[in-house]
């Protein structure tokens, strides 16, 4: 099971869901067209926010922001 999450909620609703119930955050980002992917800690966290927001789960592959792509750090090559 995957630890990405996307939901149409907000970026603000699920930090403030996490902090609530100690689910640790690795990464979470606005998406272009609404809503927020956000990669948890842990599976089992994952699934607790799947659970605890399935009404609000985006399905399939969502577009995402090129400004947070461009973040992750590229490989060291010699």
């Amino acid at each position: 099971m995957s630890r990405a999450v996307n939901l149409t909620a907000t970026v603000q609703t699920v930090s403030a869901l996490c902090d609530k119930h100690a689910i640790g955050i690795s990464t979470i980002e606005p998406l272009p067209a609404g809503g927020t992917r956000v990669v948890l800690l842990s599976t089992d966290g994952a699934a607790d926010v799947r659970k605890r927001m399935k009404s609000q789960l985006l399905e399939g592959p969502v577009a995402r922001s090129s400004l947070y792509l461009s973040r992750i750090p590229q490989p060291f090559d010699r």
